[in-house]
């Protein structure tokens, strides 16, 4: 695959994966719109393993934190800050871990990469968010996190396996409904992204490690590479501008796109 198409798609998932804009969205438009060949499932892997990475990086501590708390979890123990942590995000993980195994299995997946879906559901969620930042309260911080919360914002993770929705654009519209503040609803979705996104590379990943050749590999790295800058990039700007901006510029760049969208689909 040439450089260029590498470095388009792999900044394209790194910047789109954590802001509120449907990184799938996109990734589904770029070969429909630009006339580029789909960059197939090696590729997709290797940039969601790239913004997996930056993410880490970016909240380690947190991470850090609740990879030893999962080591007391699974030995029966919720004792410490991190293990309840971790108990939170595999709570948060179920549900869209088994609405993804059955639209894989029903192929419901591949029906639903339209433009015209990737349309409404830009404008729709995009509103949705409008609506809960808006009205949402702000009394609550990532710190004071529930079981019943995570489970809560797993519900509605799972709702962005619809192209266009926005893994992190829903999950931050049920943490602000919820009384979380921007920053902390922001943190939270950006948490739970890490074992969705794991589980999403593995399934992805077992599917094309049997075909993968050592070209294959060498165009994977390079785009692994190239979205961990840009969703690293992406990230830190993201957390600094929510302390004072509101997600209405994100709600306003996801309108514009949908009704551009919906004219090309029903043009």
């Amino acid at each position: 695959m040439p450089l260029f198409q590498l470095f388009l798609v792999a900044v394209i998932q790194g910047i789109t994966e954590f802001l509120p804009v449907s990184s799938s969205g996109h990734l589904i438009l770029l070969p429909r719109l630009s006339g580029l060949q789909d960059q197939g499932q090696v590729i997709d892997v290797a940039v969601h393993v790239g913004t997996l990475f930056a993410v880490i990086l970016y909240f380690w501590i947190d991470v850090r934190m609740a990879l030893f708390g999962l080591m007391r979890l699974v030995r029966g123990k919720v004792d410490t800050q991190g293990a309840f942590l971790a108990l939170c995000l595999v709570i948060a993980t179920v549900p869209v871990v088994i609405a993804g195994l059955v639209l894989n299995v029903t192929g419901l997946d591949d029906a639903m990469r339209s433009v015209a879906v990737i349309g409404w559901t830009m404008i729709l969620f995009g509103l949705v968010l409008y609506w809960a930042d808006r009205t949402g309260p702000e009394v609550r911080t990532d710190r004071e996190w529930t079981l019943r919360h995570a489970f809560t914002m797993g519900l509605w993770q799972a709702v962005a396996l619809v192209p266009g929705t926005s893994r992190s654009g829903i999950t931050i519209t049920a943490a602000r409904r919820l009384g979380y503040d921007r920053h902390g609803a922001a943190k939270l979705a950006m948490l739970m992204s890490i074992p969705t996104i794991l589980a999403s590379g593995v399934l992805l990943g077992a599917e094309v490690v049997v075909t993968a050749d050592a070209q294959a590999a060498r165009d994977g790295a390079i785009a692994a590479l190239f979205a961990f800058l840009s969703a690293l990039l992406a990230l830190a700007v993201m957390m600094r501008l929510l302390r004072s901006v509101s997600f209405t510029p994100y709600v306003i760049y996801r309108c514009i796109l949908g009704v551009i969208l919906l004219w090309i689909a029903y043009a």
